[in-house]
């Protein structure tokens, strides 16, 4: 899940252009007695924090194909309530090494390595090792950090976010806003792609816009991917990544600084910088393969049910773990419990409606976001509807709790046609939409809906604000912070009786609106021309 940050006072108004027609039928009432009671279910013990592969999948798969049974739902795929998606978990031993020549990395404490090469056990020795900048190459801006490098039998030393982030030029990139190429999902598929042997990503917290822990408790012990036919061998012997402070230590064994080649790595004409050390790593693996499911339920439409309005969440989250003493159970109450119930309450509100749906309403719960976002990649390269067909996706990733706010925050500002609906709906509950303050932390690029986008499917992501109409700004970005600091991938992430959920009810009447309204037409909400995701949909639309 991406994680939640405070949200800025820049409000951009937003005309409800293109949406002419009728509203959407009034929302039936949304229970909040329904949400809390599927929150608190999801969120349990029982459910074991929600693991792709374990009895906590099982739990959760079952539970929601009863409720969804109980609603009148019709299994979405084919007669299934599930999509199939095979996996491979590989668990990293604790002896996991890397070195720098002689100076060796504490696993865990210094570094964290893992391989996605489903072998017992890998091996780098000796190799050579490059300070590649933000390791990306993009064409279309003119910026190659590979190049005249040949990476065959190398490790790469990378850093976290774009070019523009350190420098915030609006030039360079998209200045301080992160694009995909700041992600480290890119980071490693590109150093792959050039024929890395290793690839080793800085972790500084605030580009990352997580802190270390978060990086502990994300890449250490079991990790999940999508089984491929060759046992993943195109992917990168060994990928990891290491604090700040191991970097700097490097870094001035070589005579240089830390900060010094971040600002030379954001310039252009930056080159790759040649390492005196060496790298070697071994890592052992414990192997075990396994099936997860997304979860595909739906509501035919009356009129055109061949077009499909898709709401989703991802229902996984981190399990529970050996390796911590006392709680060690990781629930995910907030991500994601919240954004699954979200799934089964607005189906209820459909299936209470005066208006049925014209077009098909899906409700798709994806595997394996926290691995990746592999369960909905899953999907889009195997989608049960056709994504020229598939009109929208709207996604509940975290739907936090708090009090009413005034403010909307939209996720990816100024993408799509979709906003003109969420500011439409918003207005009717007196708030306004807003745009994120950190757009170079990249939360588009680090949630299920990112996988539609690339497809071309209009996607809609939206938060809380934190203009809360009891306490102001400052109780909102308090509220927001606190979840990070203290809660966020952490056992802590728990239901608790008593939660303030009115926020969250107000933004599940808000996807409500957008999804009836939206049903109840023709026409195809697009990206904005200038949006990177146009061309596809285009494409997409003009196929016969």
């Amino acid at each position: 899940m991406r994680s939640f940050d405070r949200i800025g006072a820049l409000f951009v108004p937003v005309l409800l252009a293109g949406c002419a027609g009728s509203a959407a039928p009034p929302a039936p009432v949304i229970s909040v007695a329904d949400f809390e009671r599927h929150v608190a279910t999801l969120a349990s013990d029982e459910f074991e924090g929600r693991k792709p592969g374990t009895v906590g999948e099982r739990k959760t798969i079952e539970y929601l194909t009863a409720e969804a049974q109980k609603l009148g739902l019709k299994p979405g795929n084919n007669g299934s309530w599930t999509q199939q998606v095979s996996i491979v978990e590989i668990t990293a031993g604790s002896d996991a090494t890397l070195r720098f020549d002689d100076t060796a990395l504490e696993y865990g404490k210094d570094m964290v390595i893992w391989t996605k090469r489903v072998v017992p056990e890998i091996a780098v020795d000796d190799s050579p090792m490059v300070f590649v900048g933000h390791g990306v190459v993009a064409p279309e801006v003119g910026w190659n950090d590979y190049a005249g490098l040949d990476m065959r039998g190398k490790t790469a030393v990378i850093l976290i976010n774009d070019p523009g982030f350190a420098t915030k030029d609006p030039d360079l990139f998209r200045g301080r806003a992160m694009t995909y190429y700041g992600r480290w999902t890119y980071k490693f598929e590109e150093a792959a792609r050039q024929g890395a042997t290793a690839a080793i990503i800085v972790h500084d917290d605030e580009p990352a816009a997580y802190p270390w822990d978060t990086v502990q408790n994300s890449w250490m012990g079991p990790q999940l991917d999508v089984a491929a036919a060759d046992g993943n061998a195109g992917r990168i012997a060994v990928e990891g990544w290491m604090t700040r402070s191991a970097a700097e230590a490097l870094l001035r064994a070589n005579g240089r600084s830390y900060a010094e080649l971040v600002q030379a790595a954001s310039q252009r004409g930056f080159k790759p910088v040649e390492l005196r050390q060496r790298a070697s790593s071994t890592l052992r693996n414990g192997i075990r393969r396994a099936s997860s499911s997304n979860f595909v339920a739906m509501i035919p439409g009356s009129k055109r049910p061949d077009e499909y309005v898709v709401y989703m969440a991802h229902w996984d989250h981190l399990g529970k773990t050996l390796a911590r003493s006392g709680d060690n159970i990781f629930n995910g109450a907030i991500d994601n419990a919240t954004g699954t119930a979200g799934l089964l309450v607005l189906a209820r509100a459909f299936q209470e409606s005066r208006r049925p749906p014209e077009r098909s309403i899906v409700f798709l719960g994806v595997t394996l976001e926290e691995s990746g976002l592999l369960g909905s990649a899953h999907y889009v390269a195997n989608p049960v509807f056709p994504l020229k067909k598939t009109v929208a996706a709207l996604n509940m990733d975290a739907l936090d709790a708090g009090p009413p706010t005034r403010d909307v925050t939209v996720i990816g500002f100024g993408a799509s046609e979709l906003e003109e609906y969420l500011a439409d709906a918003a207005r009717r509950q007196d708030r306004v939409i807003k745009n994120e303050p950190t757009p170079e932390k990249g939360f588009f690029y680090r949630s299920d809906h990112f996988n539609f986008a690339k497809a071309g499917v209009p996607a809609l992501y939206f938060d809380l604000g934190v203009d809360d109409r009891e306490g102001g700004v400052a109780a909102g970005e308090a509220r927001a912070a606190a979840y990070i600091v203290n809660d966020y991938h952490k056992p802590s992430d728990e239901w608790r009786p008593g939660m303030d959920l009115r926020g969250s009810l107000e933004n599940l009447e808000l996807l409500y609106q957008i999804g009836a309204k939206i049903a109840g037409e023709k026409r195809y909400p697009n990206w904005y021309p200038t949006s990177e995701f146009r061309a596809a949909r285009d494409r997409s639309l003009a196929a016969p």
